[in-house]
């Protein structure tokens, strides 16, 4: 059975993982969570490594936090749906934190908590064809944890519009926003990582080491971190455990739109 995340030397002190489970569009269930998380942590600790590469496999980046998984988490105790929780948070800032270069790679749809971790990589790259969404609140849940990353990646003022219409919006939006920075065309994603990988391996090891320890200490106080995690989780928990929140990710899961949405003339 092949791995949920694929992990290769990619070039010189560059390492590349692939979220691998194409079949499910690369949905982050609790299996690649837990992989990337530990991966994170062992590659932290590698003195050769000078670039993180995150990709995902087929034709699509991520579409978010596994539902299925979601929907169970709907029936499990409070204390194991904050556990479930903080596992995602745990993960997204290690990557937030990484100690040396990150980049995503987003060849195709990036939905929900796969956001998260775009705006947690230090660049990001995307074709043209890829396409953006903060679908929670029509699910009946709400982007909670990853909210802190996207005001800071895409603006707060673009973060309130599509976290309330969960709206699909494309590329160039999203390098706009901010949310990418590079826009190439499919067949052109791979030259357009390669150039950026070529500008970051002209930099002192130390010196960008050094840069990464600087940006994190611009951004907002430690402590309003620790306070925006425990409220976001707690946030999730109850969603996800609401009768709102259970409707949604089963009609999702069945195919039917939730009961929010039963007027048959109201556009898709």
């Amino acid at each position: 059975m092949a791995s949920v995340l694929l992990e290769a030397r990619t070039g010189p002190g560059v390492v590349t993982l692939t979220l691998n489970r194409p079949a499910v569009r690369n949905a982050l269930d609790s299996e690649l969570v837990g992989m990337m998380s530990d991966r994170l942590e062992k590659l932290a600790e590698d003195p050769t490594l000078r670039a993180l590469v995150l990709q995902g496999s087929g034709d699509t980046f991520s579409s978010g936090a596994d539902l299925a998984t979601m929907r169970l988490m709907a029936d499990a105790s409070p204390d194991e749906n904050l556990d479930d929780a903080r596992r995602l948070l745990s993960l997204i800032a290690k990557l937030n934190q990484f100690p040396v270069p990150t980049l995503a790679r987003v060849q195709g749809p990036a939905f929900g908590g796969a956001l998260g971790l775009i705006a947690a990589c230090d660049i990001a790259l995307a074709a043209s064809s890829a396409r953006f969404a903060l679908s929670e609140v029509r699910l009946g849940l709400a982007p909670a944890i990853i909210s802190p990353y996207l005001a800071r990646a895409m603006g707060y003022r673009n973060l309130r519009r599509y976290m309330l219409t969960g709206e699909l919006f494309d590329a160039e939006a999203a390098r706009r926003m901010g949310l990418i920075q590079i826009v190439a065309p499919a067949e052109g994603l791979e030259a357009a990582l390669a150039e950026v990988l070529g500008e970051l391996l002209k930099g002192g090891p130390e010196a960008i080491r050094a840069a990464k320890v600087l940006i994190r200490r611009l951004q907002p106080a430690f402590q309003d971190e620790i306070r925006l995690a425990d409220e976001t989780l707690a946030l999730l928990a109850r969603l996800r455990a609401s009768p709102e929140g259970r409707e949604g990710l089963s009609a999702f899961l069945e195919k039917r739109r939730p009961t929010w949405r039963a007027s048959a003339h109201e556009p898709e």
